[in-house]
């Protein structure tokens, strides 16, 4: 059952999928549509998740679900990586792959591979202040606390 992301509380569980480019306008419309009906639908055991979505930067999906009213199990959470799949095949982009850092290069969101973020921080291009998207928290609390952080206060810390 879909609600709007805000009115979920704070302790939700959340899945966040980085795509490794911007969509168009056209395509977020589009994945608008198929996430809002993919959520409302969502289940876990046959009993409706409580579940909302945001999608961000025209690059991120981000699931969420009120885990106090039913839990998402092994099947629901296959289902949602299922529908994530498909929306790779249909769009021809990545959004499955961990190893890759997004973060603000200005106004501008950029995506690289972990390998070239590394040289970019040696190089100096990116710096410990640069704005990176923490795809690691799991709440909606930790989402707005700690999703566009400084690289320094990240687990992108390492490379700096």
């Amino acid at each position: 059952m879909y609600l709007p992301f805000e009115e979920l509380p704070l302790e939700s569980k959340i899945w966040i999928y980085q795509s490794n480019r911007k969509f168009s306008d056209e395509e977020i419309s589009e994945i608008e549509h198929a996430v809002k009906e993919f959520v409302n639908e969502w289940a876990a055991h046959g009993t409706g998740l409580e579940a909302s979505y945001l999608l961000k930067y025209n690059r991120f999906i981000i699931f969420a679900v009120n885990q106090d009213v039913q839990a998402a199990t092994g099947c629901s959470i296959d289902k949602s990586v299922q529908f994530i799949q498909q929306l790779e095949q249909k769009y021809e982009v990545d959004l499955l792959d961990k190893m890759n850092v997004t973060f603000k290069n200005g106004e501008f969101v950029a995506h690289k591979t972990l390998i070239e973020f590394k040289k970019m921080a040696k190089e100096k291009a990116v710096s410990g202040s640069t704005i990176v998207f923490n795809n690691l928290v799991n709440t909606i609390e930790e989402f707005n606390d700690a999703w566009e952080i400084p690289a320094e206060e990240s687990w992108h810390s390492r490379f700096f």
